[in-house]
């Protein structure tokens, strides 16, 4: 379970720095985790600025230029438009409100902490520190900070559901609920509120171009590089809707915490593994933050000071993705002759109108219109139509900055602490778990949710004052569990609204990921009268897939003539399930699930075929139903027609693997097909540099239905999501803690810790998650002394 690695002799460096108040320490352990000592909160939260600079400067700069709008300066024309559409997601309200959210001293600890990372700037400015090598081939200069640029920028934030709203509006009107229903389930059941005078096919899919430039992450590319200002209308759209789909749906995460009369210890086990788009360097970072008062360890994003996953030595808290619908799609009528206007009650309104300056490299600099109705920012102008689409988003309100609420949750010394911290979460929506030393383990579900008195948010609605939110669900009435009788709680972002509670409210949202998941960890959970720490690591790892094994239950009684059919048949149900990346009957499985029969069924469900582009990657209950209760989906013969989808895809599947890993399917690796591509987005304008800045392509086995979380493209199998930090904590016991973080601490290519940790992760291997001084201490292999100048 644990990796192993060679012992290095410490280190130290010793630095005078200005602005600190007393010294601070940042002691390194072999595994690249930095634990920070200081003597107070503004002298902590300052050398953890200068810390995630010193690691990941090129990456939270990026982050920051991405947020604000600002790569053109740096890139040129073709970043303008992707400047624009961020611009129109940014903060723009009362900054008093918005710090006061997060925490009291909120604004102290961002503006300490953006301190340390100028400080560090300030070092490569005077040639005391080495400019990242990113830096250098791209001919840029990091930038320095605000306090403000910490919680302004909203937009890598996971909220749902406006761009499913618009691919459900062109499905229905176009195809049918059940296309849609392919493309998405709706849990509980529900049927889409529409308003009978928006024609819904009308909405263009255009609409979506913004919002997903906005949310896009930087690319890099000679192209784009070097793209002169008149072709800068060229860079407005990135990806297809199915990739832009499937990232969006599938970032989510596994958590459980283990009540002490269900454990080894008789303590507490929580164990986290938070899912997102894979990337170099991983987007968590862990770190461990002490001073007089305060002592805790554990993952965040180097962008954003403190930790929202890990333990403070009294409690243990993490954290997945709750399916709360905290976005809303608005049709506007503009007004003949003023595109400016839009009907709104008895009358029209004027959209406010911002003009910003656009530094451009290369080029004088721009002006460019952000339009905002009372919604929120203009998504797409029609003139020929008379018709504008604003999105309506949390984003606007104070105290939705994402995650920042953690500065309070992660100083928590007891469950009531806990909630009471949460009371102001604002994104994502979240499942909040909880366990302390008491004993105590607790679910909490959080994050701003719309109250909609006339809708339920599943479709795009007139913007003229008949659909308007009607503020947002009390926070004590969203689900919570205190030390439930089962003895444990887990998430895994399914539809997990309690049956008691639903008969009382309505829900907080129709659209959760792939439940299958969560029915796996729940049913090994059941199964662990005395679970523990490798217990928890295992199921991190855990490759096995409900959806094979159900797809087997239907496969089991059928008899198909193809000669083909019959060999996919026999080789899927002489299989145990296990998704491994060696697995011949893996490989079968989603090959045949993904390449065949979801487009078999998109094409029973929609005749166009751009319609059946929209309907990927598909969504795998859906599909499961289709098999398992054909008579609620095909007319006719349902089971003859079901059968027969399934004999013709089968057999095409069958060739298919013949044709990609060779006639012997005793040769077939599901590993072969389904790899994880850790590409450097720099080294995509450089190949050159590949070798240093990428990390060798690794194997995977699991799927988007495994514990171990590994979602591909449909279209050529490489992972994109899945969890780069995992931990598991012996609550009480903090040494014993595990962890792992995908490809390393550092984002520096040179650095040893840059991929040091690929090969553990891979192997499903952890590091001990050192606490104590002492154990600390025995583990540190460099110091840095960092003193008041």
């Amino acid at each position: 379970m644990l990796s192993t690695q060679q012992i290095q002799m410490p280190s130290e460096r010793r630095l005078q720095i200005a602005g600190l108040k007393d010294a601070v320490e940042i002691a390194v352990d072999r595994w690249g985790i930095a634990h920070i000592r200081a003597s107070n909160a503004d002298d902590l939260f300052f050398a953890q600025g200068y810390n995630a600079a010193r690691d990941r400067l090129w990456q939270i700069d990026l982050w920051r230029k991405r947020g604000l709008g600002l790569l053109a300066a740096d890139f040129g024309p073709g970043y303008l438009a992707q400047d624009r559409a961020s611009r129109l997601f940014l903060y723009r309200g009362e900054m008093d409100r918005e710090w006061a959210s997060y925490a009291p001293d909120a604004r102290q600890i961002c503006e300490a902490y953006v301190a340390g990372i100028n400080s560090y700037v300030a070092r490569i400015e005077s040639g005391e520190e080495k400019l990242p090598l990113e830096f250098t081939l791209l001919k840029t200069r990091p930038a320095r900070w605000k306090a403000e640029d910490v919680v302004r920028i909203r937009s890598h934030c996971l909220t749902r559901n406006g761009i499913s709203e618009i691919l459900r509006a062109i499905v229905l009107s176009k195809a049918g609920d059940k296309a849609d229903a392919i493309r998405k389930q709706l849990t509980p059941s529900v049927s889409p509120v529409t308003a009978p005078d928006l024609d819904l096919s009308s909405i263009p899919l255009a609409a979506l171009d913004v919002f997903k430039l906005a949310t896009a992450s930087v690319s890099f590319s000679p192209e784009r590089l070097n793209a002169p200002l008149e072709a800068a209308g060229r860079w407005i759209q990135v990806n297809g809707v199915g990739d832009i789909v499937q990232r969006a749906e599938s970032e989510g995460s596994n958590n459980w915490a283990i009540a002490p009369e269900r454990t080894s210890t008789g303590r507490p086990i929580m164990a986290m593994d938070p899912h997102r788009t894979h990337a170099v360097p991983s987007l968590r970072y862990m770190v461990h933050l002490s001073m007089p008062g305060f002592d805790a360890i554990g993952a965040g994003e180097p962008a954003v000071p403190g930790i929202s996953m890990g333990h403070n030595g009294h409690s243990a808290f993490s954290l997945t993705i709750f399916g709360g619908d905290q976005e809303d799609v608005y049709v506007y009528e503009t007004r003949d002759g003023d595109p400016a206007s839009y009907r709104y009650a008895d009358g029209w309104e004027k959209m406010s109108v911002v003009e910003e300056v656009f530094e451009v490299k290369g080029y004088p600099d721009q002006r460019l219109s952000l339009q905002f109705t009372r919604h929120g920012p203009v998504l797409l102008e029609d003139r020929e139509m008379q018709r504008a689409y604003a999105l309506r988003t949390v984003w606007t309100e104070p105290g939705s900055a994402p995650y920042m609420t953690s500065l309070s949750v992660m100083r928590a010394k007891s469950i009531s602490e806990y909630r009471s911290a949460l009371r102001n979460w604002g994104t994502p929506s979240i499942n909040h778990l909880y366990a302390d030393v008491t004993g105590t383990i607790g679910w909490q579900t959080v994050g701003m949710t719309p109250v909609r008195p006339n809708w339920n948010g599943l479709v795009p609605v007139p913007g003229d004052g008949r659909y308007e939110w009607d503020g947002f669900v009390a926070p004590d009435a969203l689900p919570a569990s205190t030390n439930p009788q089962s003895g444990f709680l887990a998430t895994a972002n399914e539809m997990n609204l309690p049956q008691e509670w639903l008969e009382k409210h309505s829900p907080v949202g129709y659209e959760w990921i792939d439940a299958s998941r969560a029915q796996r960890i729940h049913s090994v959970l059941e199964g662990q009268p005395s679970h523990r720490l490798e217990d928890s690591c295992a199921l991190q790892n855990d490759l096995h897939s409900m959806p094979a094994e159900r797809m087997q239950a239907v496969l089991r009684p059928l008899a198909f003539g193809l000669d083909l059919a019959r060999q996919a048949a026999s080789h899927l149900l002489g299989w145990d399930c296990w998704m491994g990346a060696q697995s011949s009957a893996a490989a079968l499985f989603e090959v045949w699930v993904t390449s065949h029969l979801k487009p078999a069924l998109y094409e029973q469900f929609a005749s166009d075929p751009k319609v059946r582009a929209l309907l990927q990657p598909g969504d795998i209950q859906s599909v499961l139903d289709v098999m398992e209760s054909p008579a609620d989906w095909f007319e006719g013969d349902a089971f003859e027609h079901r059968n027969a989808i399934m004999e013709r895809t089968l057999e095409a599947a069958w060739r298919d693997c013949a044709a990609r890993f060779g006639d012997r399917p005793d040769k077939w690796e599901w590993g072969k097909l389904h790899r994880l591509l850790l590409e450097h987005a720099v080294a995509k304008a450089f190949p050159e540099t590949a070798a240093a800045l990428d990390i060798e392509a690794i194997e995977l086995g699991g799927s988007g239905s495994t514990p171990m979380y590994a979602v591909y493209r449909p279209n050529d199998y490489q992972t994109i999501t899945g969890p780069s930090v995992r931990m598991v904590i012996d609550v009480g016991a903090w040494d014993n803690g595990l962890f792992i973080n995908l490809p390393g601490q550092s984002g520096a290519p040179e650095s040893g810790h840059y991929r040091d940790l690929t090969t553990a992760w891979t192997k499903g291997e952890y590091n001990p998650l050192v606490y104590s001084r002492e154990a600390v201490d025995r583990e540190t292999v460099a110091r840095i002394v960092l003193s008041p100048q």
